[in-house]
């Protein structure tokens, strides 16, 4: 496995080297005279921190739009952000995004609901398989589009969505090359090399990405591989811009569901106990090809088309703890937990599109754009899946792994005839959509709707299964008004919705049913103050959830199957504030806080009905209070900067109805730059708290404290 992937990357290096020889360019490219490099570095160093976390143009709403000129909360993690940080995948982020939370792997809390929908440059489709956490080495930035988006990405939860931005190929010259080393035996490195490739008029990219270390819990590791490339070139009538990704990860002992815990949320074993061997594994191989066509520069159209290719693989052999501890020696106290064994593959091979148009115009005094846009999306999952019944047990205060093989287990005959169950489930999304937005005076209107068809089958070993297909019409509007050049007030109305699961819909259960759908109501206040100096956004939102199925408890029709009914509706009520300020040239501090409160308000029992993520009413993992803090203090006379930073997390319910503990962990970074080189210490979890960042199966326990020092280099 491992000289396979040391052959790719050997592969990688020497198109590296050939990318770096053919986009040599003079090294000197200051201005004539100019020879002060050391002072110039000062300066852009010295610089740096008023631009530092922010972004001035948002594209996630399929509009350019200045952040305060937006109607939309779309909250941005800079490249800059990531680094500092020394983020590697999603999860190290979501403490910078108010009113987000980790729920399992990927997925998260986003107001109240859980979401596990991603785009890749506005592009259904993840690149990362269910149980692999997004990576950040390739990433631009990333946006996170807070409430219901139905009507600019079509099928989607209601708390939001994530939008990552590749980096893309360019002519402009940019390269760097980084190791890094740490706690728990970490190594790896990293290449990015950009600029004009054979003439001044063919961009490229190269980037490579590896790592490899052990993590947190017993037996688990973590190797990955990154490699993307790409090519731009001006065509005539648009710029073209070609991109390959690949995405490797070895994960040993990685398929976790947390460590068990008492009603309390204490662990009832080690912080870093696993129910995984050693010899438990998820591997991924992903790849994805993407073109992007760009027009209309100095014309009153701008338009896009993307489309991308994407196939993946994930394998995983795994022992599974799916079922409540147990007490073996009769003390009343439990002390193990019963273990199946499990091994799936499943294969995803999606293609997905999109096509914007924009018309700008003047009608007098009125600025007018028009945006008109469609989107398609084909998706095939196909699993092999088989189990055991109980293997053995694990014990939770002494745990002795390496006592089991797995060739001699038996799996399970569920009556097929095999003991291999295959599933494959299709999806298919086509969408059109229209937006209007008209500038007049101190006011920006917003109005649109959105046409979607969607298409899903389910083939699995047992019924129900079968095709479903409906199309649904949805909404947005919103209203800007502009108190001042750097104040503005707004106000949005926003839909959503989502296919009921295709196991629901067949007619033994009483389907099929309409959509789950979700409509939002929002008002916020936006500032851009002292030059851009003080960027804030305050905004209060109501977010209805309806047409959840539920269980009704009666077999009406005496066929053995108990029926469902589309009755359910929820609530969530909050407040996001993010703020990003320099408090002095050299300081910069971002800060995310939300309240939210989210409650059943219809249900067919009155005590929570059959409504999914919840336990006696409370919704898991859904904590009414966050908080996320970082702050940055650069010191030029060293090049140094001071960088601390905080995550708090309130109490929050777990699917058992345990109590998740709140919590309060702290990280640091030490940042030296100096002409081209670039130093980062960074620490994480700095005072080593243990806590656990959600409420799953068990507990999923956050990280122990880690360190690690990266070193740049731009040549």
């Amino acid at each position: 496995m491992k000289n396979a992937l040391f052959s790719r990357i050997s592969l990688f290096a020497v198109v590296a080297a050939t990318t770096f020889a053919t986009s040599a360019v003079p090294v000197n490219a200051q201005e004539p005279g100019n020879n002060d490099s050391s002072a110039l570095e000062e300066v852009i160093v010295r610089g740096r921190a008023q631009e530092l976390y922010r972004v001035p143009v948002t594209t996630s709403g399929k509009l350019a739009t200045a952040t305060i000129d937006s109607s939309i909360t779309i909250t941005t993690i800079t490249d800059d952000l990531i680094v500092d940080q020394g983020a590697r995948d999603a999860a190290d982020i979501y403490r910078n995004i108010s009113g987000v939370t980790a729920f399992s792997y990927s997925g998260i809390t986003a107001r109240g609901f859980r979401q596990e929908d991603i785009f890749f440059d506005g592009l259904r489709g993840d690149l990362f398989p269910q149980f692999v956490v997004p990576q950040l080495f390739n990433i631009e930035r990333l946006e996170f589009l807070k409430g219901p988006a139905g009507m600019l990405y079509g099928v989607t939860p209601p708390g939001g969505l994530f939008n990552y931005i590749t980096k893309k190929p360019t002519t402009e010259v940019y390269r760097e090359a980084r190791l890094v080393a740490g706690t728990d035996s970490r190594y790896g490195g990293s290449l990015q090399l950009e600029g004009p490739l054979l003439s001044d008029s063919v961009g490229s990219r190269l980037g490579v990405f590896y790592e490899d270390r052990d993590t947190s819990q017993f037996n688990t590791e973590s190797e990955t591989l990154v490699l993307d490339a790409g090519l731009s070139f001006d065509v005539g009538f648009a710029d073209l811009s070609l991109q390959a990704f690949y995405i490797y990860q070895d994960l040993p002992g990685n398929r976790l569901r947390g460590v068990p815990t008492d009603s309390r949320g204490n662990f009832l074993a080690d912080r870093q106990w696993n129910h995984n061997e050693s010899f438990d594994f998820i591997e991924v191989d992903s790849t994805a090809l993407q073109a992007r066509f760009e027009g209309g520069e100095g014309t009153s159209w701008d338009w896009d088309f993307t489309v991308r290719y994407n196939e993946n693989t994930e394998d995983q052999a795994y022992h599974e703890s799916g079922s409540p501890p147990i007490d073996t020696d009769g003390d009343g106290e439990v002390d193990a937990i019963e273990r199946r064994y499990r091994e799936t593959i499943t294969d995803i091979e999606s293609i997905s599109l999109a096509g914007n148009a924009v018309y700008s115009t003047d009608i007098g005094n009125i600025k007018s754009r028009t945006l008109v846009g469609f989107d398609y999306f084909d998706s095939e999952d196909i699993e092999d899946f088989q189990t055991t019944d109980v293997v053995n047990t694990l014990s939770l205060r002494n745990p002795q792994y390496g006592q089991v093989d797995p060739s001699t287990y038996t799996f399970v005959d569920f009556g097929t005839g095999s003991t291999l169950l295959v599933f494959d489930n299709q999806f298919e999304r086509t969408g059109a959509y229209a937006l209007q937005e008209l500038t007049i005076g101190d006011f920006i209107l917003t109005g649109g709707l959105r046409w979607d068809e969607f298409e899903d089958s389910s083939q699995d070993p047992f019924p129900p299964n079968g095709d479903f297909s409906d199309n649904k019409v949805t909404g947005r509007a919103g209203v800007v008004y502009k108190v001042r050049d750097d104040v503005s007030l707004f106000a949005q109305w926003a839909q959503s919705f989502e296919p009921q699961a295709p196991g629901s819909q067949d007619a033994i259960f009483g389907g099929p049913f309409d959509p789950t759908e979700g409509e939002n109501f929002e008002v916020g206040l936006r500032t851009d103050l002292f030059d851009g100096r003080i960027q804030s956004s305050v905004a209060i939102y109501q977010i209805k959830r309806t047409n959840l199925v539920q269980s009704t408890g009666i077999d009406a029709d005496g066929d053995g199957f108990i029926e469902s009914v589309a009755f359910g509706e929820v609530t969530s009520e909050g407040l996001d504030v993010d703020i990003a300020a320099d408090l002095t040239p050299d300081w910069v501090v971002t800060l995310a806080y939300a309240y939210n409160d989210t409650k059943i308000t219809e249900d067919i029992t009155g005590s929570g009905g059959g409504i999914g993520n919840q336990n006696g009413g409370t919704f898991v993992n859904a904590p009414e209070h966050q908080l996320g803090f970082w702050t940055r203090y650069q010191v030029p006379s060293i090049s140094t900067a001071f960088a601390f930073g905080g995550d708090y997390v309130s109490e929050r319910i777990g699917f058992r109805g345990d109590r998740v503990k709140p919590y309060f962990v702290f990280d640091a970074s030490i940042i030296y730059e100096k002409n081209d080189w670039r130093m980062l210490l960074r620490a994480e979890n700095l005072f080593d708290e243990t806590y656990a960042t959600s409420g799953f199966g068990f507990q999923f326990p956050g990280d122990v404290r880690t360190a690690f020092l990266e070193v740049y280099r731009k040549f």
